[in-house]
């Protein structure tokens, strides 16, 4: 099993200049690191940040989020956590990890028990400089990641034909596939598997699918991590 560790070259920039030239170094570094293989044992982790009411969508520096990660093992989970904590930027397409980039790390940091594959609400080589918020965060913890989200951010390709569970299309960014649109509940939309950190898009494929069992659309650990989080804004947890 794999321990997040902090890799020195990597962080979270305060501005969004600072981010970019991060994006193009992080978009290299990816190319060159040994893709991950998936393990029939492998532990999966997911990661959800809820907003509080009404600093929801592009929001504010100071915003009060709180931040849910689970360790997701042989269809239960094993470990999950929730840290609180303002965030220091507000939301614009293509820097996202300035606004939630250290309060998602805090969070799977905080797991006892570290997944060995994280899955992440953002997007990984889908992005202008192919470094999403789900390849950034891979590469500051050093866990290979996953990114699931509903709607590609700068990728094109036709969603799959088939109705069945399973059935998968491309998603192409400069003539290179960076995602999978991926059916995980048989007649109802699909959702995108982006390849991020030390993942492709055909392991992310197998992640986001083996990871949403029986009736599920959204991964289980993404959809845990997204219950905890918004129970704790409730005051639950």
């Amino acid at each position: 099993m794999m321990h997040a560790v902090h890799d020195s070259r990597w962080g979270w920039p305060t501005s969004a200049g600072a981010l970019v030239e991060m994006q193009h170094a992080l978009a290299r570094a990816a190319r060159d690191v040994p893709p991950w293989s998936p393990a029939d044992t492998a532990v999966v982790g997911g990661c959800f940040v809820a907003f509080a009411r009404g600093e929801q969508g592009p929001g504010a520096p100071g915003d009060h989020a709180w931040a849910g990660a689970v360790a997701w093992h042989d269809g239960r989970v094993v470990a999950e956590a929730v840290v609180f904590d303002h965030v220091p930027a507000a939301y614009e397409p293509g820097v996202l990890a300035l606004r939630e980039g250290p309060i998602l790390e805090a969070a799977v940091r905080a797991l006892a028990t570290q997944p060995d594959v994280l899955l992440v609400d953002a997007t990984g080589l889908d992005h202008p400089r192919r470094a999403g918020l789900a390849l950034h965060l891979g590469a500051v913890l050093d866990v290979p990641t996953v990114g699931v989200t509903h709607r590609a951010l700068v990728a094109h390709g036709d969603m799959p034909a088939g109705e069945q569970r399973g059935a998968s299309a491309p998603l192409t960014l400069d003539g290179e596939v960076v995602a999978h649109w991926i059916r995980t509940r048989a007649g109802t939309r699909p959702v995108i598997a982006h390849a991020a950190w030390r993942t492709t898009p055909s392991t992310a494929t197998r992640v986001v699918l083996e990871a949403s069992p029986g009736d599920a659309r959204t991964p289980a650990p993404l959809q845990h991590a997204r219950r905890i989080a918004r129970a704790a804004r409730r005051g639950q947890v």
